[in-house]
């Protein structure tokens, strides 16, 4: 049996409550997931039992696929079609003539969408046969109202009709659900001729106060299980576990009229205290995720600042691109924005984060076209170089090879992998020269006399003594002119003698032996040698600071991608400090062959 209707506005805006309340945010982030994950993801959705219920995830996973789908193709260079959501949910089609695309992201979103269509076909079917059984309910229960009117209408004595109407009751509760436009109208009816029947049949006292009183002691389990409700640190599950109580107490009858605001009274109380603490959870979340925008606003403006500057070198590119990194590290400590604004957000920052990198693939696009063009000279020079190796005009071709050496030493880097090999090239056909013009020198070019000179000349910057003053400046000057009287010296000794030169050469006290090229203001100008000189040493530096975040990354969690790319970078690194060390090497020979 049922209550009398109570109008009561808290209570009613409570039901209205629970019918609208739905969880925004999915339960899973998926963002981060690859395509195969999601893949996965959603086949196990599809296998759950409770899948009929995940409807939000369903859609959660879809749009995370097609997201991530559409920025791999970017990355692949592949051209991407606008993306809408009522995509997935067209039919698969599998032509029978046409073969399989050799495109992977095709194959890869086929597969998706049929495991994403057949969810939605099995899910628009449930929903019809969940609207075919709530239609089905109403007209249950729209009989059974018609039999509660019949029965009020027959005005029998209450043995006969007290029966029937227990019966009506427990039809009723019977019933499951019917549809929400036609709940509200249909309760009210029911629990209208429930009151009238009290009210208006002449019923046994005892028999009804016997009702009242089971009624009482239902209700009052329901206040006791609405008052632990209330103590429940899940704010959430308490709220609609509340409504499932509300849906109950309804479906009872009255209490005695001494009982009945009391024990509504009781009931209303709990109901408020879980409202509260339900409205109060919803607006710090609401707090939480505005303070999650503020902090992810920020560090847009971070990525966006760093993505304008102005970048000259690889050095810099890297520095930047640690910040970069970092930043996106702290994106992910940080929670939602609230629903309307958490896409946009990440929008922001993921197009300011794209721009960088856009910039940096640009800049070492360009590097490459360079390096390329560099090859392509050396190679010229290899060429240049085997073909004026048979030369015997002497003289000729060995200022032509100077010249060459030059030219080798004024061109920029080329590609790791052909360094090594063009400058052995380079060098075999230099060698070849030499050593033939050393064995065809003629008397008047004796280069082993030459040599014997050079020699003797050391010996002499050996056992001169410094004197501490201006005549050792004039000694050395007189040293330098004999030196460069001399001649040349046969190939394989060149090296070795120009060696002990420098070695004696050294003792005389002199800053500007060797030419201080100042540029503008003063500054000293790097030459090519010193310039990579100080480049080998920055890469040294560089392999110890990766091989340290190589040792910080190994704490964290998920970070073998991080640790796979930094030893990537660290053998890169070593491959071009190989490079570097063979163009010094290169450098010196040149210098003295001169």
């Amino acid at each position: 049996m049922s209550d009398p209707i109570i109008p009561d506005v808290e209570m009613t805006s409570d039901v209205a409550v629970a019918e609208a309340v739905e969880i925004t945010e999915p339960a899973v982030n998926y963002s981060e997931k690859t395509l195969a994950e999601l893949i996965a993801v959603f086949e196990e959705l599809a296998g759950n039992e409770e899948r009929m219920k995940m409807a939000k995830d369903a859609e959660a996973i879809k749009a995370a696929f097609y997201k991530r789908l559409a920025k791999e193709k970017a990355e692949a260079g592949i051209a991407v079609a606008e993306v809408v959501a009522e995509d997935a949910e067209d039919e698969v089609e599998t032509p029978q003539e046409e073969s399989v695309s050799t495109n992977p992201f095709t194959e890869i979103e086929r597969g998706f969408k049929e495991i994403y269509a057949s969810y939605k076909k099995e899910r628009a079917e449930y929903n019809r046969q969940l609207e075919k059984e709530r239609e089905q309910n109403l007209a249950l229960k729209e009989a059974v109202i018609a039999d509660l009117k019949a029965l009020l209408e027959k005005q029998e004595d209450v043995n006969a009709t007290f029966p029937e109407f227990r019966d009506i009751q427990n039809r009723w509760r019977a019933v499951g659900p019917v549809p929400a436009q036609n709940y509200r109208n249909l309760n009210e009816t029911y629990q209208l001729y429930v009151e009238q029947f009290y009210d208006m049949v002449k019923i046994n006292r005892e028999l009804r106060d016997l009702d009242f009183k089971k009624n009482l002691e239902a209700k009052e389990q329901f206040c006791v299980a609405a008052e632990k409700l209330a103590e429940n640190e899940n704010v959430v599950e308490a709220f609609h576990e509340l409504q499932k109580l509300h849906e109950q107490w309804k479906e009872y009858g009255p209490v005695a009229k001494e009982y009945r605001e009391q024990i509504w009274d009781r009931f209303k109380a709990a109901t408020a205290v879980i409202n509260r603490k339900y409205q109060a959870f919803f607006e710090g979340i609401k707090e939480q995720q505005a303070d999650n925008l503020l902090k992810k606003t920020a560090l847009c403006e971070k990525v966006e600042e760093i993505a304008a500057r102005e970048v000259n070198d690889s050095n810099e590119w890297n520095t930047f691109s640690k910040e970069i990194e970092d930043i996106q590290q702290e994106w992910r400590t940080i929670g939602f924005a609230s629903k309307k604004e958490n896409q946009k957000i990440y929008d922001r920052f993921r197009a300011a984060c794209d721009s960088f990198y856009g910039r940096k693939r640009d800049f070492y696009n360009s590097y490459k076209e360079s390096i390329n063009a560099n090859l392509e000279r050396k190679i010229a020079l290899c060429e240049e170089a085997e073909q004026l190796k048979s030369s015997t005009e002497w003289k000729k071709a060995t200022d032509q090879f100077i010249n060459l050496q030059k030219q080798w030493k004024e061109i920029g880097a080329v590609p790791r992998k052909k360094s090594e090999q063009l400058w052995k090239r380079f060098r075999a056909a230099c060698d070849e020269f030499f050593a033939e013009r050393d064995k065809n020198a003629k008397p008047e070019n004796d280069f082993y006399g030459n040599f014997k000179a050079k020699q003797r000349l050391i010996e002499e910057i050996r056992a001169y003594e410094l004197k501490g003053d201006d005549s050792d400046a004039a000694a050395m000057q007189e040293f330098q002119k004999k030196w460069n009287e001399i001649g040349f010296v046969p190939f394989k000794e060149k090296d070795k003698v120009a060696q002990a030169y420098k070695d004696a050469m050294a003792r005389f006290p002199s800053p500007n032996r060797g030419g201080n090229r100042r540029g503008r203001g003063g500054k000293p100008q790097l030459s090519e040698k010193e310039r990579l000189i100080q480049k080998y040493n920055q890469l040294e530096q560089d392999v110890v600071t990766y091989e340290n975040n190589i040792g910080f990354f190994s704490m964290s969690k998920n970070s073998e991608p991080l640790i796979r790319q930094m030893q990537e970078r660290i053998t890169q690194v070593k491959e071009e400090l190989k490079s570097i060390a063979s163009q010094i090497q290169a450098l010196n020979a040149a210098e003295e062959q001169e």
